[in-house]
């Protein structure tokens, strides 16, 4: 398990990383909408609380954003919704 220090870290660099270039969009749950598609050269992640977030798809490649992925798969594991959830809240990323 990560260390609540270095999470917290991770959150502040990421949360830098989305104020650059990432948009905060509504929240949907209909997995054929139109809303529920990303801009292009974006990835779409939800929060725990359940905050839709669209990433640039250069975040992706990042240390910082691999380990929050990581982090996700150890909390989350693989769900056959296909949604990326990150384990932490929206406030951390607005």
């Amino acid at each position: 398990m990560i260390h609540p220090k270095k999470l917290a870290q991770l959150a502040k660099k990421l949360q830098r990383l989305v104020a650059a270039g990432g948009q905060e969009t509504a929240d949907t749950d209909g997995c054929c909408s139109t809303a529920s598609v990303a801009d292009k050269g974006h990835c779409v992640v939800y929060t725990a609380d359940g905050s839709r977030f669209e990433v640039p798809l250069a975040y992706l490649g990042t240390v910082d954003f691999r380990e929050l992925l990581r982090m996700s798969q150890e909390e989350f594991g693989f769900t056959c919704d296909g949604k990326i959830t990150l384990p932490c809240d929206a406030s951390v990323l607005d």
